[in-house]
């Protein structure tokens, strides 16, 4: 549904001052439930082509992507600076001061994460580990930051799950992670944080780059 409404849009067949259909309709159109519909919509805003008007609906404000997505407050770029400078330098301190129960709490979140089925609860998984991750650093501010970014890292990720299926590559980049920490392998789990923020900036790269119609835009 949402490479349906990108292609329809960038192909002009929804023109920019265009209202979109209603939840309602594209639910019924597309036989999805209205949570999916929701998620779509997000991604369309989230891509610069949308915009959301409160009680109005959704309205084409682009006919190309954005050049950077915005998370909530944040844009792609943005939270790609943050979380190198944060989350990479937190990752090999936590390999080197993790506890016993940080070390527990990690696992339990990984092998949840790659039970999961649902996506809006993996979504809030991966916040809560990479979270976690900051938290085992030692030092409380890396986990105040990432929690200050929470709701944008979730954005984030939903984004890279509907528009680029990053949930397999992502298990196995945590998998690393964590078998880096538990090895208390400072340097293994810089370059594990590192390698993961590397593939999600290259998917946020593909996914703006490349629309459904000329994928060898950009």
């Amino acid at each position: 549904m949402l490479a349906h409404l990108r292609g329809a849009i960038e192909r002009g067949e929804y023109a920019i001052g265009d209202k979109l259909p209603s939840e309602a309709v594209l639910s019924k159109e597309f036989q999805v439930s209205r949570s999916v519909v929701r998620e779509a919509l997000r991604a369309l805003q989230t891509l610069g082509l949308t915009v959301s008007r409160t009680g109005k609906g959704s309205f084409v404000v682009a006919t190309e992507p954005a050049e950077m997505p915005t998370f909530g407050h944040y844009s792609a770029r943005d939270l790609m600076e943050v979380r190198r400078h944060v989350e990479v330098p937190a990752a090999g301190y936590a390999a080197l001061r993790h506890r016993p129960d940080d070390l527990d709490a990690l696992t339990g979140l990984l092998e949840r994460m790659e039970r999961e089925t649902d996506d809006t609860l993996w979504v809030a998984l991966d916040s809560l580990f990479h979270i976690t991750v900051a938290q085992a650093s030692g030092n409380p501010v890396f986990g105040k930051v990432i929690e200050e970014i929470r709701d944008a890292l979730a954005r984030q990720s939903a984004f890279l799950n509907q528009l680029g299926d990053r949930r397999p590559a992502s298990n196995r980049e945590h998998r690393a992670l964590v078998d880096a920490i538990a090895a208390h392998d400072k340097d293994a789990a810089v370059r594990a944080m590192n390698t993961h923020l590397e593939h999600v900036e290259r998917a946020l790269t593909d996914i703006v780059g490349a629309s459904p119609d000329r994928p060898d835009r950009g």
